[in-house]
């Protein structure tokens, strides 16, 4: 395989994204000695407030895409709605390492399910539809429950609708007529949602962090545990799956997929090009984190061999419990606060996030036991 560019401290990393993912990308690069400059458009967002620089505009201003690349030596995505304008023009210059097509196929639901099939992965049975009529039709094929989901935006349960039975059909036909392209797919039932986090090289190696299971409350990630209780044989079937996407998509830096497990069977649900609210763990967890590992990756060195130091359980922060985690950090010696310096704590939204790690799964839930009157 051909040999990476290497890209050292104290050169400049560009970030596009100034949110929670861009910031603990900033936090590990800035460790190593890098220079940061973010592009977003609000002012003194949550990456800014740790980069060296910002350049304050739309994502899809390709002025301020140029700018941003020319003060950098190699730039990379905090998120996967980028422009794909922007991103073939970084790609161009040599300085976006994880390439266009990742992005492509990623903002595109029916683009990943169809590489999904077209490599043999287990996925559930799908419809692609663009209108009412298409969907009224497609509906006679697929049975109940399923899900109706727009193929493009949507994230935290935003841009889809469960349909629990045939008294959802009108439900369903209107959401198709007002959303246009959208993918309907049978509903799985599972024992366990998991995520696979894993960094690949510019030259092909490929590291898996272990595998997490994942709680959701109302369409939102509330909990992490790692490592998921799978067999090795589950275990297994997934890294296989990750890998040959990972070599499908020529991918480059953090990445993750989310599968739902069934017995021994799993099913591949979503992918994400980038680090993961489900691998905020491995920061105290692991030898190394999912961001550092980025870092590395994009940069072209050699990835680190990942060890997980101790079992860990993350909880999301939301805007409704922001004051209980602040409460956590003055009053107990356990558990790692992270709060990412959003202006405005809303109900739901992600403010971040606090990790608990000990010897054992059991002793991080006598942990959670003790704070259960504050939380």
């Amino acid at each position: 395989m051909q040999k990476s560019n290497v890209i050292l401290p104290s050169q400049t990393i560009g970030i596009i994204g100034g949110g929670q993912l861009g910031r603990m990308m900033a936090i590990a690069a800035k460790y190593m000695g890098y220079q940061v400059v973010v592009l977003d458009p609000t002012p003194n967002c949550p990456t800014a407030q740790v980069a060296d620089q910002q350049i304050t505009a739309a994502y899809a201003d390709l002025e301020a895409i140029k700018a941003l690349t020319a003060e950098s030596d190699v730039v990379t995505y905090e998120f996967e709605n980028v422009d794909l304008e922007a991103a073939a023009l970084i790609e161009a210059e040599g300085k976006l390492p994880q390439g266009a097509e990742p992005l492509a196929v990623t903002q595109n639901r029916e683009k990943e399910k169809q590489l999904m099939k077209r490599l043999g992965l287990p996925v559930s049975p799908f419809v692609i539809v663009h209108n009412g009529s298409e969907c009224r039709e497609a509906l006679n094929d697929i049975s109940f429950p399923s899900v109706i989901k727009t193929c493009r935006g949507g994230y935290d349960g935003k841009g889809q609708l469960k349909l629990a039975g045939p008294e959802d059909r009108e439900a369903a036909i209107a959401f198709a007529e007002a959303n246009g392209h959208c993918i309907i797919e049978s509903w799985v039932t599972f024992d366990k949602e998991v995520s696979v986090v894993f960094t690949r090289s510019q030259t092909g190696d490929i590291q898996f962090f272990p595998l997490a299971e994942n709680e959701h409350r109302d369409h939102i990630l509330h909990q992490t545990t790692a490592p998921a209780s799978v067999s090795k044989r589950v275990e297994e079937k997934i890294q296989a799956c990750a890998k040959q996407i990972g070599d499908a998509l020529n991918i480059v830096g953090t990445f993750t997929i989310e599968l739902f497990v069934s017995g021994e069977d799993i099913y591949v649900n979503e992918m994400a090009p980038r680090p993961h609210n489900s691998g905020h763990y491995t920061i105290e967890a692991c030898n190394i984190s999912q961001f550092g590992q980025h870092i590395r990756a994009i940069c072209g060195l050699p990835l680190m061999d990942i060890k997980l130091l101790q079992p860990a359980i993350m909880l999301n922060i939301l805007g409704d419990t922001l004051e209980t985690a602040k409460k956590v950090l003055a009053d107990h010696t356990f558990g790692h606060v992270h709060l990412y310096g959003k202006e405005e704590a809303k109900p739901k939204r992600k403010m971040g996030h606090v990790t608990f790690v000990a010897n054992t799964i059991d002793e991080i839930k006598q942990q959670q036991d003790i704070l259960k009157e504050d939380i």
